[in-house]
């Protein structure tokens, strides 16, 4: 049995697919940061502040830190560097590739957390827990009710708390 069909037609849905098809893809980004073994932490918690905004956006970061002339006989102050980034980041990402030495650079890739993408989610549900609060002249009955407040900003302290705790606990070492 043979079928005729309409070529233009058949070209048409064709490229539709293939469109469809490329909208449906995720493009990985991958962004990255570059250090020195001698960079001050006071910087290196700058790039480190970057990288968790661009993990949350899903994105993966390689983090780079590169040697100059006699530095490099000193491989481990950079090992010891990226695991303290690693461990700065390690509540909002995995390692994909462990720490290795290319040329004259160490090299580490992280990867975005599954879990990291209730991360966001859990800043909206915390600003919608701060509009509840806001109408406290409503009515007297709801000012009766002073033991739930307390409990919300103690909850927020604990969200905002987390990556402070992981950076004095980073400055400490």
């Amino acid at each position: 049995m043979v079928k005729v069909i309409d070529m233009g037609k058949f070209l048409f849905e064709q490229t539709k697919k293939e469109r469809q098809a490329r909208k449906a893809q995720t493009k990985i980004e991958v962004k990255e940061i570059r250090l020195r073994p001698k960079t001050n932490v006071h910087h290196r918690d700058f790039k480190v502040d970057d990288a968790r905004r661009w993990l949350e956006h899903g994105m993966k970061v390689r983090v780079t830190i590169k040697f100059r002339g006699r530095e490099i006989t000193y491989p481990e102050i950079a090992l010891e560097d990226l695991k303290e980034i690693a461990e700065a980041l390690k509540d909002v990402s995995k390692i994909e590739a462990s720490p290795s030495m290319e040329g004259k650079s160490m090299t580490l890739v992280l990867a975005p957390d599954k879990s990291s993408g209730k991360k966001p989610g859990a800043t909206s549900v915390e600003k919608s827990s701060e509009q509840p609060a806001k109408p406290e002249t409503a009515t007297k009955a709801e000012k009766a009710e002073p033991a739930i407040k307390p409990e919300k900003a103690t909850v927020k302290t604990e969200a905002l708390s987390k990556p402070e705790k992981a950076a004095k606990a980073v400055k400490a070492d």
